[in-house]
């Protein structure tokens, strides 16, 4: 079970006080968002801009609160938690990188740091996870599935691609989706599973992964269900 931007029942999200909450209530894994700042540094924001400061993409490193933490740092932090890096690089967001330099900034953080076997990298964007792949094949990405988006296009893209897993909304995974991405060869993390109903019904389809704001109530849900 993977926290959603780490635990906001603790601290605001994607902050490293998130993340160490997750981990306390017993996550094993979180998922964060990724950008660049003016000056280059990959850091962990959600919103493409900062509150009273503006577009992440004209402020420098130095200039950020210190609630927003470096990529580096939470994956140091997180030692041995899975990490779902999702970047955030959209086409009408401000900073776009057209050429996806931060995905492969991101891909050789992750295998230059030795953090390969507990990161995936997310997008909803082909062109970035296409990048990372170029730039280091060995890291494991995967393709987010927007809510009305197809998932059985989904799986064949990412087939085709040779991505490692897809990541679709909690409405559109059930048991048969599930068997067909596995026997695929394809990961299935699945976002965002919040009420108790929508875990019990995760639980039951098998997903790899579960992400979720409510982590005290996954782990319930999950610890009932553990042989």
């Amino acid at each position: 079970m993977w926290a959603h931007r780490g635990s906001a029942e603790d601290a605001p999200e994607n902050t490293l006080e998130a993340f160490a909450g997750a981990r306390r209530r017993g996550a094993d894994g979180i998922e964060l968002d990724v950008r660049r700042c003016a000056d280059g540094a990959l850091v962990v924001h959600h919103d493409a801009e900062v509150a009273g400061l503006g577009p992440l993409c004209a402020v420098a490193a130095a200039d950020l609160p210190p609630s927003v933490p470096f990529l580096e740092e939470v994956l140091d932090a997180c030692g041995d938690m899975t990490v779902d890096v999702e970047i955030k690089n959209a086409p009408a967001e401000p900073g776009y990188e057209r050429e996806q330099g931060i995905a492969s900034d991101v891909a050789r953080m992750v295998a230059g740091g030795g953090w390969r076997d507990q990161v995936v990298v997310s997008s909803f964007w082909s062109d970035a996870l296409d990048a990372v792949r170029r730039t280091e094949p060995s890291v494991r990405v995967g393709l987010l599935v927007p809510p009305l988006g197809s998932v059985g296009e989904a799986l064949d893209h990412a087939v085709r691609h040779g991505y490692d897993a897809i990541h679709p909304f909690t409405t559109q995974v059930d048991v048969a989706v599930v068997d067909r991405a596995h026997s695929l060869g394809l990961g299935v993390h699945v976002w965002v599973v919040n009420t108790r109903g929508d875990l019990e019904s995760m639980r039951a389809a098998g997903p790899d992964a579960v992400i979720t704001d409510r982590v005290a109530t996954a782990v319930s849900v999950m610890a009932r269900h553990a042989p």
